[in-house]
């Protein structure tokens, strides 16, 4: 099975674990004299063989990315934590930029003379390609490890 391959079925594994939570939760009580629509013991039980393969799934997962090196030399996992900065990083920045940027008519009326003009100490166009840098560094990052999602055999 490959990495790409053991990804999918993780996300599959956590959705159905939430379907499968979400309806044992509706039948843990019934009215007297009712039979409930599906047995919560039993459902409680497909949960935990569903959280048994979520953590089979992780731990192969999380070996195979520890030991495989991307063609830029770290391991998926370090590539995995870098794109994750990056990505909360760039939208900071970005945030930032538009913060600092110039005032858009937030109430749909111009500024008025007893209002104080803003002003910022930040560059906004170093802080926008700062952005746009960030951004490519993610995607090129991304791009390594799908392509070796793809590739690698995931680990017994």
């Amino acid at each position: 099975m490959k990495v790409s391959e053991a990804l999918a079925e993780r996300a599959d594994v956590v959705r159905r674990m939430g379907e499968v939570k979400s309806r044992a939760v509706r039948c843990a009580r019934y009215q007297e004299g009712e039979e409930p629509q599906e047995s919560a013991i039993q459902l409680l039980d497909r949960y935990l063989a569903l959280a048994r393969r979520l953590r089979e799934l992780t731990v192969r997962l999380n070996t195979t990315n520890l030991s495989t090196v991307l063609p830029n030399g770290i391991s998926v996992t370090a590539a995995i934590a870098r794109r994750d900065v990056l990505s909360v990083t760039r939208k900071t920045v970005s945030e930032v930029a538009d913060a600092a940027g110039p005032e858009s008519d937030r109430y749909g009326f111009g500024r008025r003379r007893s209002e104080l003009a803003s002003k910022t100490d930040l560059n906004v166009p170093d802080l926008r390609r700062q952005a746009d840098d960030l951004a490519r560094e993610f995607r090129e990052l991304d791009n390594m490890i799908q392509a070796s999602n793809f590739s690698t055999d995931l680990a017994e």
